[in-house]
């Protein structure tokens, strides 16, 4: 691990009371100011004040791109509180696995003001990135490199369909009895604030046995907030995952996460529109889509995306259909799949749906891995007893550069992932 070099600790903290029950997490917030010298590694441009947080923010609090913040276990805007943070700022989670793991909550009731720019996005990386103020880009850490931190998770007051029909339900990796990680309701319309222009990096801590944080957690958002421009770079987990909710996401970019790059859960019933996927090497699937758990539903819509795979490995799908899957995928465009990759109907539920017009599917264009001679076999029904006619009937074969659909990928030039990896937009 490459550590930022201290020079200095300034013997200053404040210290807040907060309302934790967990007994792993703190009671408190400190605020500690350190002053960095150059890093070793390239990553330095002088003295830089670094803020630990832990705990409870309450009231309103700002966070300004000439200091870089530092996670230390987990931060909860709470119901009421509001955190704005300013373009160009910099987050940096600290190492940590189970409770000990660091993220940035915003709870149900609070909200998070974080619009970013184009030329001045906000980051939110690994204190192990040798980033620093002023900068979009560290030196020592790739696409490659996962799990050094948690995530951010955005919960709110919309609806889900949850299993045995209860009202609310607590995140995965929140213990039950840390009330700040309930979401779902009935407000349709919540806002939980507006986030522009949003990169994480290196996130997806282990918060338990095979369960790791998301890169970014959308758990019953409602469509009074703002997701546009974020992208998510290696995250051990999934890329983004909504759990229920009505919120939309625009101009979207994952890179190499380990497992899920879209992930849809729970009756999530609102527009994900202008998206890039690109697997890694250990990357499962582009889209992982599931449906309702109780008689809630919620059709969800997912157009304009372009999804690139990976040839390296025997992971990397283009999407799988699951448990009940509700909704809309339309104009897709996909390349550098292997021949054994496909677009699947996982069970009998959801070729059910298919058959009766609850899960539907527009214009997949589709570059044909060596050895793939016909479009329609990359879509493939693996219900037990259900069969669906037409599966893969909007497809179509083209040769890269002709394609009609797929993303507008001028709109994530701004993107670590083009500027700093290379990917060319």
């Amino acid at each position: 691990m490459k550590k930022l070099l201290l020079i200095a600790l300034i013997a200053s903290s404040l210290v807040f009371t907060g309302c934790f029950k967990d007994d792993d997490t703190p009671i408190i917030i400190e605020e500690t100011t350190i002053i960095n010298n150059n890093n070793p590694d390239g990553g330095g441009n002088g003295s830089v004040e670094t803020v630990a947080v832990t705990g409870l923010l309450t009231g309103n609090t700002t966070w300004t791109s000439d200091k870089i913040y530092q996670l230390n276990q987990k931060v909860v805007v709470s119901d009421g509180a509001t955190l704005t943070i300013n373009p160009g700022t910099i987050i940096k989670g600290s190492p940590g696995t189970g409770s000990l793991a660091s993220a940035l909550i915003v709870a149900r009731g609070g909200t998070l003001n974080a619009q970013g720019t184009a030329d001045q996005p906000i980051i939110f990386t690994s204190t192990e990135d040798n980033i620093t103020v002023g900068q979009t880009a560290g030196t020592n850490l790739d696409e490659n490199d996962k799990g050094r931190w948690g995530g951010l998770i955005v919960l709110g007051y919309a609806p889900c369909s949850f299993s045995g029909d209860i009202a609310e339900a607590q995140i995965e990796g929140i213990p039950a009895d840390d009330t700040f990680g309930l979401y779902g309701g009935t407000d349709a319309a919540d806002s939980s604030g507006n986030l522009q222009y949003i990169s994480i990096r290196h996130g997806g801590a282990l918060i338990g046995e095979g369960n790791e944080i998301n890169g970014l957690t959308l758990g019953g958002v409602g469509s009074g907030t703002t997701i546009s421009n974020i992208e998510v770079v290696a995250n051990v987990d999934d890329g983004i995952e909504f759990f229920g909710g009505t919120v939309n996401a625009s101009n979207l970019l994952i890179w190499s996460q380990g497992d899920d790059a879209i992930d849809i859960d729970q009756a999530y019933s609102g527009t994900v529109d202008n998206a890039v996927v690109v697997l890694g090497d250990i990357s499962d699937h582009a889209f992982e889509i599931d449906g309702p758990e109780g008689t809630g539903t919620g059709l969800f819509t997912l157009q304009n995306v372009t999804i690139i795979g990976n040839t390296v490995t025997s992971n990397g799908e283009y999407a799988d259909y699951r448990s009940n899957a509700q909704g809309t995928t339309s104009n897709i465009y996909a390349f550098g799949f292997k021949d054994s990759s496909d677009v699947e109907l996982d069970n009998d539920g959801v070729a059910t749906n298919y058959n009766n017009g609850d899960l539907t599917f527009g214009t997949w264009e589709i570059v044909l891995p060596e050895g793939v001679t016909d479009v329609n076999s990359i879509f493939k029904n693996n219900a037990e007893t259900v069969t669906v006619t037409g599966f893969g009937s909007t497809a179509s074969a083209v040769t890269a550069g002709n394609q009609t659909v797929g993303a507008n990928t001028s709109m994530l030039s701004w993107t670590y992932a083009n500027i700093a990896g290379g990917l060319g937009f």
